[in-house]
């Protein structure tokens, strides 16, 4: 049976951004996927999987010029996830398509983005487990009952 899966942005239509959805964001605390947003660990895997990937949301100018809208929805403008579409080529043989391209492209993938449980719950043990060596203090140990009661969370929900 297919593990179950669950979006992880919610697209801003008017904004044309995104913001992470709740329902992602608490489970992603609960696991302690969080660094300095939720979804760090996905850009490094959409970005040749190393700390270059961790920034794919860092464009505070683009942020900041959508603060003033982003407020009177009661959004935090750095909440704003805003893509770039240069930050998704670094002009090694290329760039290929054009910078339209490239944000209509990430647009539909996160758009349509899903993730499984499965994933995420691998992508929290091997976190826990990096920290558990680097920086102990922040280790999960209840971190497989955490996971448990998520998991029976999401089949109670998928049995309804």
């Amino acid at each position: 049976m297919a593990s179950p899966a669950m979006k992880i942005f919610r697209y801003l239509e008017d904004l044309d951004c995104f913001v992470v959805r709740e329902e992602y964001r608490k489970i992603a605390d609960q696991l302690g996927l969080l660094e300095w947003h939720p979804v760090v660990w996905i850009g490094r895997l959409f970005t040749l999987d190393n700390d270059f990937g961790e920034h794919w949301f860092d464009n505070w100018e683009l942020r900041e010029q959508l603060k003033l809208e982003a407020e009177k929805r009661g959004i935090s403008y750095e909440d704003l996830m805003i893509i770039d579409p240069d930050h998704f080529q670094n002009g090694d043989d290329g760039p290929y398509h054009t910078p339209e391209q490239r944000k209509k492209f990430w647009t539909d993938v996160l758009k349509s983005l899903e993730l499984s449980y499965d994933l995420i719950f691998a992508e929290a043990r091997f976190e826990n487990a990096k920290i558990r060596e680097t920086i102990p203090d922040m280790f999960i140990a209840d971190l497989e009952q955490r996971i448990e009661r998520i998991s029976k969370e999401i089949r109670g929900t998928s049995e309804s």
